[in-house]
């Protein structure tokens, strides 16, 4: 059935402005790392783009390695953007990342001109686009100096194929000298892609003080720590959850008891607001006007609808901001 967008998508979601910029975030982004592959449901995979649109989302996140097998959810985004979105792309942000292992020997990943300009242009052609919007260093490379890797972001920006260049899991004081030789380019530096959560707040100490003054935005990943941040582990790891996967992130130890007496205090919490595990904790994100926009990775469209009803309530008290500070301080 050929779709057309709801008519209401603007009417509730927030846009936050990105840095010292003209670009507004939605509140709440859509990423792709998980779950948009070869091997999952094409169909699936629709309804959730085409749900998130509807409801204002209008940022999409890839990367060149995501989806099994890599790639892959380039490739079905690009489907997808053909059959249904092709009258709505001035209307969508759309980001790619390169930087992780893509293909075999010396040039297929890190952060040389030659793989990340190679990459992206790969990444163009399998989502049938002639730009996208933000092209990201995805991961500091220590071997390739740091002007190499800026000069290709500034490249791909001149050349037209990506409006804007980012960064994404620098260390604070990288991320500064990133954004002033940008500048030297006469590129702004337009956004820092960054892991952070109730239970990973290392961007608090330095990284979003340099973000304000460099005037870049901040847009955070995993804020539901792999997971961890929900009702999911209350009552064990359930055999199809992530944890007990032999592969990914989260790993079994990762769902100590320490953290279960946290994620039970944060869910007492959450009851009192109406609210559950997950909304409040991405709404937490979302408390620093620093963060443009949180992005959230779902399986089902049920899933998404549950993210976006933090929307009703994104707001905390002073006593409420301050018991979350004591129950992560346990």
């Amino acid at each position: 059935m050929h779709y057309i967008a709801s008519s209401k998508r603007y009417a509730a979601m927030p846009y936050n402005r990105c840095g010292r910029s003209g670009l507004l975030l939605p509140a709440l982004s859509l990423g792709l790392w998980h779950n948009f592959g070869e091997v999952d449901v094409f169909e699936n995979c629709r309804d959730i783009l085409r749900a998130a649109f509807d409801a204002g989302i209008t940022h999409f996140d890839l990367a060149n390695n995501y989806g099994t097998p890599p790639g892959s959810a380039e490739e079905t985004f690009g489907r997808i953007l053909k059959k249904d979105f092709s009258a709505y792309r001035d209307e969508m942000v759309i980001s790619t990342k390169a930087g992780y292992l893509m293909w075999p020997g010396p040039y297929g990943e890190w952060g040389s001109k030659k793989y990340l300009l190679a990459s992206l242009d790969q990444s163009l052609r399998r989502m049938k686009l002639d730009y996208v919007d933000i092209f990201y260093s995805h991961r500091l490379d220590p071997q390739t100096p740091l002007e190499e890797t800026l000069d290709a972001l500034a490249q791909a920006v001149r050349q037209g194929k990506a409006l804007y260049a980012g960064i994404s899991n620098y260390p604070a004081e990288e991320t500064q000298k990133a954004s002033k030789c940008l500048a030297k380019m006469g590129i702004h530096c337009l956004i820092h892609q960054a892991s952070y959560s109730m239970f990973n707040r290392w961007v608090e100490d330095r990284l979003l003080g340099i973000l304000e003054s460099e005037g870049m935005g901040c847009i955070a990943f995993s804020p539901l720590a792999q997971g961890l941040l929900t009702d999911r582990y209350l009552k064990g790891i359930p055999h199809d959850s992530r944890a007990a996967k032999p592969h990914g992130f989260l790993k079994i130890d990762d769902v100590s008891e320490q953290k279960l007496i946290r994620i039970r205090a944060l869910k007492a919490l959450a009851d009192r607001r109406g609210q559950s595990i997950a909304r409040m904790a991405l709404a937490w994100v979302l408390r620093d006007r620093r963060i443009t926009s949180v992005l959230v990775g779902v399986s089902r469209v049920e899933q998404l609808e549950d993210n976006l009803s933090m929307l009703a309530n994104p707001d905390f008290s002073k006593e409420e901001l301050l018991e979350i500070e004591d129950i992560l301080a346990d």
